[in-house]
């Protein structure tokens, strides 16, 4: 399936699930009606900081606009290769590849290829939900900001951290970095204290 297609059918059953007109999940998330629809639509291909509003709005994780949720007799527990949906941020050039199958799972994982000297931010705090990741870094290395707390991966390290504040992902390297993504969310409700 083309990568925008899934993303508009995803950020649409959202936007359905959580009874949200285009105005109201532009207003809450500071992406235009008119950028939602084009979206909604598969007309756009939106970048890394859209797609993180869209899914703070909608109260889940930026890999659940990436989630195939098309109807099949059963969730299946592989997920081959072939099936894998792959998304290159226009902006920033990095590719995300899901690797969770569609059988339900607390955890997703996500292959990402993040190129040289490139930056993303994400500026959003996502709403109704409490999401944690961890970064194990396969190859190359990333300066990674979580608020106010910088790190520096290198291969081989992990980082992990709660998805509640300002992040800055950067490769200040001339060289392609790869990570690994594990994430977990749960309703804002279901917080453990």
């Amino acid at each position: 399936m083309d990568i925008n297609l899934l993303i508009a059918r995803r950020v649409r059953e959202l936007r359905d699930a959580h009874g949200l007109s285009l105005d109201a999940l532009a207003s809450r998330s500071g992406v235009s009606r008119s950028n939602i629809s084009l979206i909604e639509r598969g007309e756009s291909s939106p970048t890394a900081a859209v797609l993180d509003k869209l899914a703070s709005a909608l109260g889940v994780a930026l890999a659940a606009l990436f989630e195939d949720k098309s109807a099949e007799a059963e969730p299946s527990p592989v997920m081959r290769a072939a099936e894998q949906p792959v998304w290159t941020d226009p902006g920033s050039g990095y590719m995300r590849r899901s690797l969770s199958p569609s059988a339900p799972s607390p955890l997703q994982l996500v292959d990402v290829a993040f190129p040289a000297g490139q930056r993303v931010a994400y500026d959003s705090v996502p709403h109704n939900a409490d999401i944690h990741q961890q970064i194990w870094m396969i190859e190359g290395a990333m300066e990674i900001g979580v608020g106010e707390q910088q790190w520096r991966l290198e291969a081989g390290d992990t980082l992990a951290m709660r998805l509640d504040r300002h992040i800055v992902y950067h490769n200040p390297t001339r060289k392609q970095a790869r990570y690994l993504v594990a994430l977990t969310s749960q309703p804002a409700n279901r917080r453990s204290q």
